[in-house]
């Protein structure tokens, strides 16, 4: 395993429609292994691939819950309900933090590394995640969707109620 450079914006791929995943691998292990590695080295609690330079759909999402580590492989939004408006940041454009809506409750379809499709069932946080990292696998930044910006300082004291 190995910690990936983060693509940061304004990198063309990260406004790209990444490509299915056909071939599941050794390659797709290392590729999820590195994904992991660099999630957790710069403090993210989700990642997609055209986040390191790889224009595929494949995300992997950790946001410490009982879920645990969760990877996204062509994944599908199939339903969504509720709404939330919360701080998010991104990896890709460092110190910047902006509050986005998003549904509260969602069901995804996906395949793990092995080819084997799955649903799961999410909310709050975790939906808010993974359909962060779901857009970035069509091309669409946070930032188009951003209602406010928020500085440091202002997420320090939303964080603290």
């Amino acid at each position: 395993m190995s910690i990936r450079k983060i693509v940061e914006y304004p990198a063309d791929i990260l406004e790209q429609k990444c490509d299915p995943v056909t071939v599941f691998d050794k390659k797709l292990a290392r590729l999820l292994d590195d994904m992991y590695e660099t999630m957790i080295e710069f403090d993210g609690v989700g990642l997609a691939a055209p986040q390191v330079g790889v224009k595929s759909q494949i995300a992997v999402v950790d946001i410490e819950d009982r879920h645990g580590t969760i990877e996204l492989i062509n994944p599908v939004v199939i339903s969504s309900s509720g709404e939330q408006t919360d701080p998010e940041g991104c990896l890709s454009f460092p110190g910047l933090y902006g509050e986005v809506s998003r549904p509260r409750f969602i069901t995804v379809k996906a395949y793990n590394r092995k080819g084997k499709e799955f649903e799961l069932k999410a909310e709050d946080f975790l939906a808010r995640a993974i359909q962060h990292e779901i857009d970035h696998l069509h091309g669409i930044l946070f930032t188009s969707k951003v209602s406010k910006y928020i500085d440091e300082k202002e997420l320090e004291e939303l964080s603290k109620e």
